[in-house]
């Protein structure tokens, strides 16, 4: 095992995350921004102590691209992303490298730079998830050198206090990061060795500092009735078109169906060896008892702090609908136990650890290269311009289409006469959508400051924009309004004359791929808003 460790340089380690950096920053370039990162990016612009749906830190990462370069465009908002991921490998390897070996740290490098789900949801889009990796890695890291010191009895130490200072900033990226305390207080409660740190006052001072991260979070809540903790702990699982909430029953199928898709976005080569190591390594556990080695207590570590949040949000998936990236942050932790399992596999069949690697590393890439092509020039749309390529998705049902080309649609609107017209002679830009409004902001932060105007959402689901402006200004103004082909049901919502005492469309802004239309904003112009929908409807 010291020949492993020594044939494997910093210089190795530095390459695989440049690597994975350089395809990264590609990737950024090209794919076009979700609707929820637009929607982050005016966060960035309504900088507050907290918000609607998420705590603070996503607003900071995301604004950091566009406060250094004055740019606003799908690779700024990712540039927080793509440097917190960066560091974040990094500390994976070396938590690995302290609990199991340089080799086992090594390999859970490489495979955690491999994954789909992390690559694009951790290490490319700009979303909570970000920075919450980065301060869950920092608390793995910082806990493998507290509870693993170099000589024993295990002694708390100052340590406790910058461990409880990482997870207070985890807490502020997502509210996962209360998942990560409470697994680590049934590591320390479940094994004897570690219950000390309960009567130290070292923890005692942790607490303290914990909470006063934490003030931006609670005091942002305080002011607004709690609305984010209610969002998420029971209004985010109702459905918006249900007036009384129904009894939620638990389904086993979808708990199945659930881990199916998440092995899917781990990439079935690394999700099922994944699950069938945390699931020996449980067993392990159970069977030691209390006969347990100091690696029996590495383990011990890397599963309670992380199982929770992986089987959790698995099992909530069996009562509702889960969000792909919700259950993701334990899998990236539960990665280290992967590498080391595959550091032992490289003892005995070096060709297969390689091929397995090779093999899932090139499918991987060859998947991402097709998507970004399909998304830039409609390598798989039908029709296309491609000479010698038939597509085989037609425009309409192509779902990929729902991700913007905010790039085109800010050059279609700034040339769009009828629009900048309409925009002369409008107080504000509204939407019935909260995601439609985070896309006009990137399509319009490129105008002047003279043509800027407030940017609101009168709808049902407007979230954060409810707490950015008061709508009551807006009363007696004229608004544009953005929306994509209005059906007949969104017309009844907000283009009735009762809202406006004149109401009448002035354009219509395709955009397109590979010469075919692939989705239709609308815009209207109402004059004199005489009430706002969200008010009536409260």
């Amino acid at each position: 095992m010291r020949k492993l460790e020594a044939y494997y340089p910093p210089a190795a380690v530095m390459t695989i995350i440049g690597v994975g950096l350089m395809i990264r920053v590609v990737i950024a370039l090209f794919l076009y921004p979700g609707y929820d990162e637009a929607y982050y990016y005016v966060y960035s612009e309504n900088l507050d102590w907290s918000y609607f749906d998420h705590p603070v830190m996503v607003a900071l990462t995301t604004g950091l691209g566009v406060w250094l370069t004055g740019v606003v465009n799908q690779f700024t908002i990712r540039i927080g992303s793509l440097i917190l991921f960066t560091v974040s490998l990094h500390l994976l390897y070396l938590t690995g490298k302290k609990l199991f070996g340089c080799h086992s740290g090594l390999l859970s490098l490489i495979i955690a730079s491999c994954i789909p789900i992390f690559i694009i949801g951790f290490g490319v889009l700009t979303l909570p998830d970000a920075p919450l990796i980065f301060f869950w890695s920092l608390t793995l890291y910082w806990c493998s050198q507290e509870f693993f010191p170099e000589t024993s009895p295990y002694q708390p130490t100052y340590r406790l206090v910058i461990i409880c200072l990482w997870l207070g900033l985890a807490c502020l990226s997502k509210y996962h990061g209360f998942l990560l305390g409470l697994g680590l207080v049934g590591f320390c409660v479940s094994n004897p060795p570690y219950r000390k740190i309960f009567s130290s006052p070292w923890l005692w001072w942790g607490i303290i500092l914990f909470l006063i991260v934490l003030l931006p979070l609670l005091y942002w809540n305080w002011q607004h009735d709690w609305a984010s903790f209610s969002f998420q702990l029971s209004k985010r699982f109702q459905s918006p078109e249900a007036e009384v909430e129904s009894p939620t029953t638990f389904n086993p199928f979808k708990v199945i169906l659930t881990a199916f898709v998440a092995s899917g976005y781990l990439f079935p080569t690394f999700g099922l060896p994944l699950f069938w190591v945390v699931a020996h390594c449980c067993y392990n556990q159970m069977v030691n008892g209390s006969n347990r080695q100091k690696q029996d207590y590495a383990y011990s570590l890397i599963l309670w702090a992380n199982l929770p949040t992986a089987v959790g949000f698995i099992l909530l998936g069996g009562f509702t609908q889960i969000l792909p990236t919700w259950p993701m942050p334990g899998f990236w932790g539960l990665t280290i136990i992967l590498g080391d399992y595959s550091a032992k596999w490289y003892q005995y069949n070096r060709v297969m650890v390689r091929r397995w690697l090779y093999f899932s590393g090139g499918v991987i890439l060859t998947i991402f290269a097709v998507i970004l092509l399909h998304l830039n020039i409609g390598l798989l749309q039908k029709p296309n311009k491609i000479p010698f390529i038939d597509g085989i998705i037609p425009p309409a049902e192509d779902p990929s289409t729902q991700l913007v080309d905010t790039h085109q649609l800010s050059k279609l609107l700034a040339s769009s006469p009828e629009f900048q017209q309409g925009l002369k002679s409008s107080d504000f830009v509204f939407s019935n959508r909260f995601y439609l409004g985070g896309y006009m902001a990137m399509a319009m932060a490129s105008f002047d400051k003279a043509e800027k105007k407030p940017l609101v959402c009168l709808g049902e689901d407007c979230r954060g924009f409810n707490y950015w402006y008061p709508l009551e200004k807006l009363l007696g103004k004229n608004g544009i309004f953005v929306t994509e082909r209005a059906t007949k049901s969104e017309e009844s919502n907000l283009l009735e004359e009762e809202y406006f005492a004149r109401w009448r469309k002035i354009a219509e802004i395709p955009l397109k791929r590979g010469g075919q239309t692939t989705r239709i904003f609308e815009l209207y112009q109402g004059e004199n808003l005489k009430k706002i929908p969200q008010l009536v409807e409260k």
